[in-house]
């Protein structure tokens, strides 16, 4: 390695002073090393270093961290007029406009000033390491360095090596990352590297919504309650903005020539065609009063309850779970091997809508409900129904279920309900990322949690639910859809065949 990046003295170049620059540039010098600040904008970088003071000074008056060691980071930060200044860092991020040409732009004048052994780094969050870097002459110092808004709170950075990066390089990074107060994670030069590439998950939701399984308030309610997710799909389109979250996942699904896991839908560009990009415009999935979305309420529980119940054993882990649940809540619950003629009818399929199970099973559908088991019944629990059953009978099925005072979501038919199919989706996507070696396994959980806040990474998510239930929902899916968006990836095909965790690497 041509320098130490544990040196002292490490000297760390930022080009760009907005948003994300004065953040990349607030951790450096909170993590000792000294920082050169350019930006071509006449007095951008110098309120870029009074506005991070002003934030370390917030920081010393809230206890955070002591007003020597604010004075003293804030000291660290040089403002310079030009490119020709940062021709001694052995470091220097970009952090322009989020355009190709822009960026080649610089990275060519950096190429031609900067010593041969400064790396040179793009913190761009959608476009190839590789293409920036064919405009530099020497290609091998060229890497990634893609940090999350706002930089100071988000802990993760993504290190990414283009096709010519020379492996030195990125092992410097990783080290610059953990100098930063950052957990850095190693990823190839893919579209979106690891945490946009597996956040395309959550776009299943925009499909339930679309085939009118679900409003947006509830697949939210149930991606909270029973996902444990801390925001629902939509809530966090309406938080990033839809002119934002459709934008990147159209770009991901071209730049992987229409890969259909990544498909968009019509419902996003219409939002994003109207200019209802969520909190920022006052209306997206949601409708904002002073900042705060208005959630229609949930209907009562019904008072009314079903005579008989008798619960499918074709699913035997659903059967169990159901029955103990609903003897708990009282019902009267027929054991026999066929439905009475007067009982409530529950199935407990996999990746499976009503209809089917209820026809494959021989079921009367007037009478057949479908509850989700997958999950833990005790937040939520979810109810499903077929175009034929009675509504009386889906009241009944509806009180039943929440006499115990849990919310009940109600929603029309869909193979997989909505956690089933939006966990497993989630969990393919993952595996399918570790099967392109976009990252290690364990990376890709580790930038999953810390990128998007998930609960779990995706392979760890597949693990709890467990990865044969998870091929056999995807499996029923692609079934009933004929779609290639539900086909198990090899990755975790493989390892439910063998029975081991979705984090065995090969």
């Amino acid at each position: 390695m041509p320098f130490d990046p544990n040196k002292p003295d490490l000297k760390v170049g930022v080009v760009g002073s907005g948003v994300m620059g004065r953040g990349i540039v607030q951790v450096t010098a909170e993590g000792g090393m000294a920082v050169k600040v350019f930006d071509a904008r006449e007095g951008a970088a110098q309120a870029a270093k009074d506005f991070i003071g002003q934030m370390l000074s917030r920081q010393a008056e809230k206890g955070r961290i002591s007003a020597e060691d604010a004075k003293a980071a804030t000291g660290r930060i040089e403002i310079v007029g030009g490119y020709e200044d940062l021709k001694d860092c052995d470091v220097v991020i970009e952090a322009v406009f989020e355009d190709i040409k822009v960026k080649q732009e610089v990275f060519a004048k950096l190429d031609a000033i900067c010593g041969e052994n400064t790396i040179l780094a793009t913190n761009t969050s959608s476009l190839s390491v590789t293409e920036i870097s064919t405009v530099c002459e020497k290609k091998g110092r060229i890497a990634g360095l893609h940090y999350f808004n706002p930089v100071p709170l988000m802990k993760l950075v993504e290190v990414i090596d283009g096709i010519f990066t020379e492996k030195w390089v990125g092992d410097a990074l990783m080290v610059l990352g953990e100098r930063q107060g950052r957990v850095p994670v190693r990823c190839g030069d893919t579209p979106g590297f690891i945490v946009n590439h597996c956040g395309r998950g959550f776009s299943e939701s925009l499909r339930i919504h679309a085939e009118g399984i679900a409003a947006p308030e509830d697949i939210d309610r149930v991606m909270r309650d029973v996902g444990g997710f801390r925001m629902g799909p939509f809530q966090l389109m309406d938080l990033t903005g839809i002119d934002i979250n459709f934008a990147a996942g159209k770009a991901i699904y071209d730049q992987y020539f229409q890969e259909p896991r990544f498909r968009p839908f019509v419902l996003h560009k219409q939002r994003f065609d109207a200019g209802l990009f969520g909190r920022k415009t006052g209306q997206g999935w949601y409708r904002y009063e002073e900042g705060k979305p208005h959630e229609p309420e949930e209907a009562p529980i019904p008072s009314e309850r079903p005579g008989k119940v008798w619960i499918s054993p074709a699913e035997p882990d659903g059967h169990l779970a159901l029955t103990e649940l609903l003897k708990g809540l009282g019902a009267n619950v027929d054991t026999g091997p066929t439905p009475p003629t007067d009982a409530l009818c529950i199935v407990t399929p996999y990746g499976l809508d009503c209809t089917t199970a209820a026809v494959e099973q021989g079921l009367d559908p007037k009478r057949t409900v479908a509850v989700d088991t997958c999950f833990a019944l005790d937040a939520r629990r979810t109810l499903m129904t077929n175009p034929l059953t009675n509504p009386d009978l889906l009241k009944a099925a509806r009180g039943l279920l929440g006499a115990d005072g849990v919310p009940v979501t109600v929603i029309k038919d869909s193979p997989g309900f909505i956690a089933q199919r939006m966990i497993a989706h989630i969990v393919n996507i993952g595996c399918d990322a570790a099967q392109q070696r976009v990252a290690k396994p364990n990376d890709i959980d580790t930038a999953v949690t810390l990128g998007l806040n998930y609960p779990y990474g995706p392979l760890t998510y597949g693990d709890r639910v467990g990865a044969e239930r998870i091929l056999q929902i995807l499996h029923n899916m692609e079934r009933f859809y004929a779609d290639p968006r539900y086909r198990p990836s090899p990755w975790l095909t493989r390892r439910a065949k063998l029975g081991v965790s979705l984090l065995i690497d090969d």
